[in-house]
């Protein structure tokens, strides 16, 4: 396998909210398949400031897959053609000499573009602040051995816990969508005992805030479950309904 591949990159350029925007074309010669996707930008950066251009604007934080911040649409599939894998964490092994990638945004309504592949993801942390979090007195850790819940039940816990928050599954969705996500921070909580005192309050809060930030509805085309890096499941999003639902009928709310 050649060690080194050509590119042609055809990257979305937005210089702030405002500006109507546009795609640009850029040659990339002899680019490493060792490198990651954010190091291969990295790449053109350094090669836009030697000409006195302007650099692509990219969010990136951790570069190990686990703090949510990168996030681009390459090919038309958040965080690229990788099941399983944030764009930080997808090599460029994985293209083909000659290939032509095209690079946008994230595009929701709820995700305003600030510059270039950069988007204003603060809608998911405005619906985490309505209710994705637990405010009573826990105590400290109990023994293992006297944890109340069973094994399964712990797993799925700690599966809907794997979300890292990204957005992917927003921007797959037709109806831009944040209800897997939602539903992945129900389900953390709601399966835990800690998490079950404010199950309701939660399940209504956060669905309200999730509608009121301008995200669609699940259409169950389970795009989000496809482009998902942490392969979160689609089951979360029927437990949102369930809690949803049953708060709906048995919770008298003071919100």
């Amino acid at each position: 396998m050649s060690k080194s591949i050509n590119l042609t990159l055809k990257i979305w350029r937005q210089k702030g909210p405002d500006d109507k925007g546009r795609i640009e074309t850029y040659e990339l010669k002899d680019v490493s398949t060792d490198l990651s996707f954010l190091e291969m930008l990295d790449v053109l950066n350094e090669r836009l400031m030697l000409e006195g251009k302007e650099p692509v604007a990219f969010d990136h934080d951790c570069r190990e897959g686990i703090c949510g911040m990168c996030g681009s649409v390459v090919n038309g599939i958040p965080h690229g053609p990788e099941k399983g894998t944030t764009l930080c964490q997808l090599h460029m092994r994985h293209f083909k000499d000659g290939e032509t990638l095209v690079i946008e945004p994230f595009r929701a309504r709820a995700f305003k573009v600030i510059k270039d592949l950069v988007v204003d993801r603060s809608a998911m942390d405005e619906i985490i602040k309505a209710g994705g979090y637990i405010s009573v007195n826990t105590g400290g850790a109990p023994e293992a051995n006297t944890i109340p819940i069973s094994p399964d039940v712990a797993e799925r816990a700690m599966d809907a816990a794997a979300c890292i928050g990204c957005g992917a599954c927003v921007a797959a969705c037709p109806n831009a969508s944040a209800m897997l996500f939602v539903g992945a921070k129900i389900s953390h909580l709601a399966l835990l005992p800690q998490g079950k005192p404010e199950a309701a309050r939660r399940a209504l809060s956060m669905q309200r805030k999730m509608d009121e930030l301008g995200f669609g509805n699940c259409g169950n085309e389970r795009e989000c479950e496809a482009v998902c890096p942490k392969e979160i499941s689609i089951t979360n999003i029927a437990r949102l309904n369930r809690e949803y639902i049953k708060a709906s009928f048995g919770y008298q709310e003071d919100l």
